[in-house]
């Protein structure tokens, strides 16, 4: 039964708590497993296969950091592409303009490079400013989708 006047109760504070001269108690501790101190040496096995996050960080992720991959498409790879689009059903004709959803391929982003020379409709997220020149340019519009 626990109680205040136990043995330990009483001991703590005095120099050996009991255990006769200093260090006879010494080197008794952490029966029955391996404690948490080191690791990297013989225990390194031991280590990597049941304890493998005990060494690096572990908390705090900088938001700025864990950012999602842009997908981006150029204008002259999106002019070149157009009729393999409309032949898996991912673009489609209407009224003489060809109308494509970059986010159902996949893209986020329309950039400038390359040249078009065919009408078409947009639907993309983000977009760059050469992008639309070159879209309205050639008779054919940028939608934004948020």
């Amino acid at each position: 039964m626990a109680h205040k006047r136990r043995k330990i109760r009483r001991l703590r504070g005095t120099r050996t708590v009991g255990y006769g001269q200093v260090g006879q108690h010494r080197k008794h501790g952490q029966k029955g497993g391996m404690g948490k101190a080191g690791g990297m040496g013989t225990d390194w096995t031991y280590t990597i296969k049941y304890d493998p996050n005990r060494f690096g960080k572990h908390t705090f992720r900088n938001r700025r950091t864990v950012t999602r991959e842009i997908n981006v498409v150029n204008v002259g790879a999106l002019a070149d592409a157009m009729s393999m689009l409309i032949k898996k059903g991912l673009a489609e004709e209407k009224e003489g303009k060809t109308h494509v959803d970059l986010e159902k391929i996949g893209y986020h982003k329309l950039l400038g490079a390359g040249n078009i020379s065919r009408p078409i409709m947009v639907q993309v997220a983000a977009y760059s400013d050469v992008a639309k020149r070159k879209i309205e340019g050639a008779g054919g519009a940028i939608i934004v989708k948020e």
